[in-house]
């Protein structure tokens, strides 16, 4: 079965999850997370965007951690460099990206801290002018455990592909939601790195591999299709230096310093121009473990 990493929230930082959401960030009160020059920057993620596997990780809400070295916190020191720039991080390890996936853990008996369309879109700044989006780790963790657990019906492939679909949809939904609360922000989207070549997997069969390959590669064709004149989409997918061992922290899941510094060096430029490549339509990195 696929050994699937469990991110443990302590009862301090659901405490500290309770206590944010009565701030005047909430969408009946809302007030501005920057100014109304410069980048005001919302995060919105689950451990990585808070760094976990780093040197420094920073606690959810806390809008204080000047150090962190999670990508998040690299790149709004980036764009510190270049004027007056804000971070609302919205991020809470071990959160999915909708209540469909939370709906689906249940089946293998997963529970979440949230998910990103109902407890961190709507509380987007509402003088975002950049909004980050980087989801698919622990959803793709999920559906695989479904799989693997054999509850995936007669025809699993099938069944990846419908959740993978629903994913899909669900992340627009995000994108809408985020920009209900700040309708002119830019939104910078990351897909996600074929998993099935990280260092968690590489223990487990060909075809436990294969299954979350055909998740991971199809949740970044998911993202890549939401790619537009305002929605760029950061190419983690087909970037060989993110699979690298060096990239991942010692858990092989979540990335090291390295991994998310080279996540914030690819986002930067997406964040800082007008205009961004499309993600390549095809690369080797989609095929690093037999299909399935």
């Amino acid at each position: 079965m696929i050994r699937l990493i469990r991110v443990a929230v302590c009862a301090a930082l659901l405490t500290g999850a309770a206590a944010c959401s009565k701030s005047p960030e909430s969408p009946t009160s809302p007030s501005g997370g920057g100014g109304t020059t410069g980048v005001s920057y919302t995060s919105i993620g689950a451990s990585d965007a808070l760094g976990v596997g780093s040197a420094v990780v920073c606690a959810p809400f806390d809008l204080q951690c000047p150090n962190g070295t999670g990508w998040v916190q690299v790149l709004h020191r980036r764009l510190q460099q270049n004027g007056t720039a804000t971070l609302l991080n919205l991020a809470v390890p071990g959160s999915v990206l909708s209540p469909a996936i939370e709906e689906l853990g249940r089946r293998v008996g997963r529970t979440y801290p949230g998910n990103f369309l109902t407890n961190q879109a709507p509380f987007t700044s509402t003088s975002a002018t950049l909004v980050t989006v980087f989801a698919g780790g622990n959803d793709a963790n999920t559906i695989g455990q479904v799989v693997q657990a054999q509850l995936a019906g007669d025809n699993p492939r099938a069944f990846i592909d419908q959740q993978v679909r629903q994913w899909g949809e669900d992340l627009g939904a995000v994108v809408r939601a985020a920009r209900v609360r700040a309708p002119n922000a830019k939104v910078v989207l990351l897909n996600l790195p074929n998993l099935s070549g990280a260092p968690y997997l590489l223990r487990n069969s060909a075809v436990e591999r294969g299954v979350m390959q055909r998740i991971a590669v199809g949740m970044s064709e998911r993202v890549n299709a939401l790619a537009s004149s305002n929605i760029f989409v950061v190419d983690l997918l087909c970037d060989a230096r993110i699979l690298e061992a060096a990239s991942f922290s010692s858990d092989g899941f979540h990335p090291s310093d390295r991994g998310y510094a080279l996540m914030a060096e690819l986002a930067y430029p997406a964040t800082v121009n007008s205009t961004h490549p499309a993600p390549a339509a095809d690369c080797a990195l989609k095929r690093v473990s037999p299909a399935y």
